[in-house]
């Protein structure tokens, strides 16, 4: 059976992302694959260890099991130190001093979905190819302008964005010393070989930026399965809403998993 890959978020205990994780959940119940769990807690700033345990008991209140994990990623550093040893030597990575606060006031065509980091911006190609760590800079990923990323979605069918004008260069080590979601994840996949990715829809342009890194590190990137996003009544996206609801809160206020999951059998 298939090897799913099912992340949370150690900072942010939000019913969306335990919905998320149900789905995988189920999608590794009803092909007889293999669930594997990471914990997203790479940021020091925000990723707090009673964050963590509260995710934990959460998901066994829910009666969410898995069969390889928790991996947490901020015992894997060496792992993402490895990658972007092997990007910078490729030449696809450079160093960058531009703030995300740069890339906001850059100019930019309205009809895009991000800003857009400048082309102009961008330094020659193999920039930094002689520094020995990523300290210091935002590191980008240099896309290639005008290529078309597509793949087929298990859920949303194609999805397609053009590099250089959809998406643009993009962050994958930070300069405070983390590295970034897009290439934690992917180096993630490939060596847990992960063989469908579960999360959240608003994750598919992501997708995109992911794949120019699989190839670059010549891996096969696995199948996706783009879940969509809970809203409220309003239609708003739960996360995005100030106070968004946890899953303690709903426990304390006498929910039970079933009334708001529709949970399979054990694993």
């Amino acid at each position: 059976g298939p090897v799913i890959a099912a992340s949370l978020l150690a900072y942010l205990p939000e019913l969306g992302h335990a919905a998320t994780f149900g789905i995988a959940h189920q999608r590794a119940i009803e092909r007889n694959g293999t669930l594997v769990f990471r914990m997203e807690d790479l940021d020091p700033a925000r990723c707090q260890p009673e964050f963590v345990e509260a995710a934990l008991a959460d998901l066994s209140w829910l009666g969410l099991r898995w069969h390889e994990g928790p991996f947490y990623q901020s015992q894997r550093a060496e792992h993402y130190l490895a990658a972007w040893r092997r990007l910078k030597d490729l030449g696809v990575i450079y160093p960058c001093t531009k703030s995300r606060k740069d890339v906001d006031s850059a100019p930019f065509a309205p009809h895009e979905e991000e800003k857009i980091f400048p082309a102009e911006w961008r330094p020659p190609i193999r920039t930094g190819c002689e520094l020995e760590s990523p300290a210091g800079f935002n590191w980008r990923f240099r896309v290639p302008d005008g290529r078309r990323i597509a793949f087929t979605d298990e859920r949303c069918g194609e999805f397609a964005r053009l590099a250089g004008t959809e998406f643009g260069d993009f962050v994958v080590w930070r300069r405070d010393g983390v590295p970034a979601y897009e290439l934690a994840v992917v180096v993630d996949d490939i060596a847990m070989r992960i063989t469908e990715v579960v999360r959240g829809e608003d994750l598919l342009v992501s997708t995109c930026r992911q794949l120019l890194i699989y190839e670059a590190l010549k891996a096969e990137a696995p199948a996706f399965y783009h879940c969509p996003l809970l809203r409220d009544a309003q239609g708003e996206r739960l996360a995005k809403r100030a106070g968004a609801l946890s899953i303690r809160a709903l426990r304390e206020a006498g929910a039970t998993p079933e009334s708001f999951l529709d949970l399979p059998a054990p694993l």
